[in-house]
């Protein structure tokens, strides 16, 4: 697409496609969505999508002005999508690990547009929401605004990190995928312990825990770095904030 920009009151389409279905954002991006986890990144061109809507390519730019105008709606679609999904307890612990498992599902559930999304900053309502209610939960827990920040960043970096390394392995051929994780148990479970005798002794474990993702683990590991961390913080500051802990509802 190129970078034509059609002013937001005209952007709608007042006769239906081809296939009789009213053109909107949504129904693009949900497109989109399906065309690339068909054909990868080749999917985002006008022709192709115009193709699949059974309508005009040049309809198009009254919705977007080019395919990363796209692309940025397409990464904050799934943040809404594990939002949409989400409710707090008050827990902030279990709340933020409830989320982070959900964004990484979301990851998977659509691993090529998560492998093309994940880096990106969109600015858009779903990636602000996010970004408001998980700040909202840290502070509502009691960390400092500079720490709340802090553990945000890491928290986030590490879900898309891990969504974007899991959803590229899912996004293999199947027959790839058995065959790498295969390997922990054809070559690594068969190096003698004379020679590597810290794989041979937890052989076992590696052909059980490797073919699996770690993000699970990661992410209490993380948790329970900051569950310390917020003890340090409330210990310094006496007994005035023993009691803080409840998380904000934010949820959408």
């Amino acid at each position: 697409m190129s970078e034509r920009v059609v002013p937001p009151a005209a952007r709608q389409r007042r006769r239906p496609t081809k296939q009789g279905v009213m053109l909107s954002e949504g129904l693009i991006v949900e497109t989109a969505l399906r065309l690339i986890e068909e054909h990868g990144a080749d999917a985002l061109s006008v022709r192709r999508l115009g193709r699949a809507l059974g309508a005009d390519p040049s309809s198009l730019y009254r919705y977007f002005r080019h395919t990363d105008d796209l692309m940025l709606a397409i990464a904050d679609e799934l943040i809404g999508r594990t939002l949409r999904t989400w409710r707090p307890t008050g827990d902030w612990r279990a709340d933020l690990r409830d989320l982070g498992l959900r964004m990484h599902a979301g990851a998977l559930a659509h691993p090529r547009a998560a492998v093309l999304s994940s880096y990106r900053v969109t600015g858009r309502a779903y990636e602000i929401q996010a970004v408001e209610t998980i700040l909202g939960v840290l502070l509502g827990a009691g960390f400092p605004d500079a720490e709340a920040v802090r553990l945000y960043h890491v928290f986030v970096d590490q879900a898309l990190a891990y969504g974007a390394l899991d959803s590229a392995s899912l996004a293999m051929p199947k027959a790839a995928r058995d065959a790498e994780a295969a390997v922990w148990r054809s070559t690594y479970a068969r190096l003698p312990a004379d020679t590597h005798p810290h794989i041979a002794a937890t052989a076992r474990h590696l052909v059980a825990d490797m073919p699996h993702s770690s993000y699970p683990g990661a992410l209490d590991l993380l948790l329970a770095a900051a569950a310390a961390r917020l003890a340090e913080i409330r210990a310094r500051a006496g007994p005035r904030t023993a009691t803080m802990g409840t998380s904000v509802n934010t949820a959408p």
